[in-house]
């Protein structure tokens, strides 16, 4: 019977002596079933006529190529499904573009009046809109009803002359008689003008260049 070890041997050396065979450079298992098979073939044409390779070891040996085939064309169909799922993502993100989200962020005041959803504490007596620019000075503070109701910010002082165009802040402060009871932001709607995957999550971008994952998201609605 053939010795195996120097079979696999005078197949190295063939390869090696071959440029044919060392011209292309596949890597990882598919690397490895290339070298199989050309050691195998070599296997095969270098077997002593009067020892030929046994059945047996021949038939395990063709059963092991079959099944590195296998998984060389189970790794290329995984690969063609992830393409096609990332080309779905990318699909499936262009629905985000152009919509109006409602969340707890700054927002781009345009001269448009801007939606807002308060969130006053249940047991205030009275309820403050509080409005910072993107400096964080304090440009407004209005009484709001005490609901959660939507409410609209025209973006105009207590003249009627417009506020500058820029990101603006919203707050909300909870009285009850002078005391303060609670404070905390409020949701507003900003329009998204990008989105993108980062770190397999979804991050939105809005007008102003403001930020925000889409799990902080809580509505979503087309441009009024």
């Amino acid at each position: 019977m053939i010795d195996t070890n120097s079979s696999l041997a005078a197949a190295t050396a063939t390869s090696a002596k071959s440029p044919t065979l060392t011209s292309s450079k596949p890597e990882g298992l598919a690397s490895d079933f290339e070298t199989f098979l050309k050691m195998l073939t070599a296997q095969a044409r270098y077997q002593d006529p009067l020892e030929p390779i046994d059945s047996t070891e021949y038939a395990a040996q063709l059963a092991q190529f079959s099944m590195v085939e296998q998984q060389v064309q189970t790794n290329d169909t995984l690969t063609a499904l992830f393409s096609q799922m990332g080309i779905s993502n990318m699909a499936s993100l262009a629905g985000w573009v152009g919509m109006e989200v409602r969340a707890d962020t700054p927002v781009y005041f345009d001269g448009a009046p801007i939606t807002i959803t308060p969130n006053p504490d249940a047991a205030a007596e009275q309820a403050y809109l509080v409005v910072t620019d993107a400096s964080g000075q304090e440009v407004q503070r209005k009484a709001i009803p005490v609901s959660s109701d939507r409410i609209q910010w025209a973006g105009v002082d207590s003249t009627g002359a417009p506020f500058e165009k820029g990101v603006y802040t919203f707050t909300v402060e909870s009285m009850v008689g002078d005391d303060i009871i609670a404070s905390g932001p409020t949701e507003v709607y900003g329009r998204i003008t990008e989105a993108q995957i980062k770190d397999g999550s979804v991050v939105l971008v809005l007008a102003g260049g403001q930020t925000l994952p889409a799990t902080s998201v809580s509505a979503l609605r087309q441009p009024e």
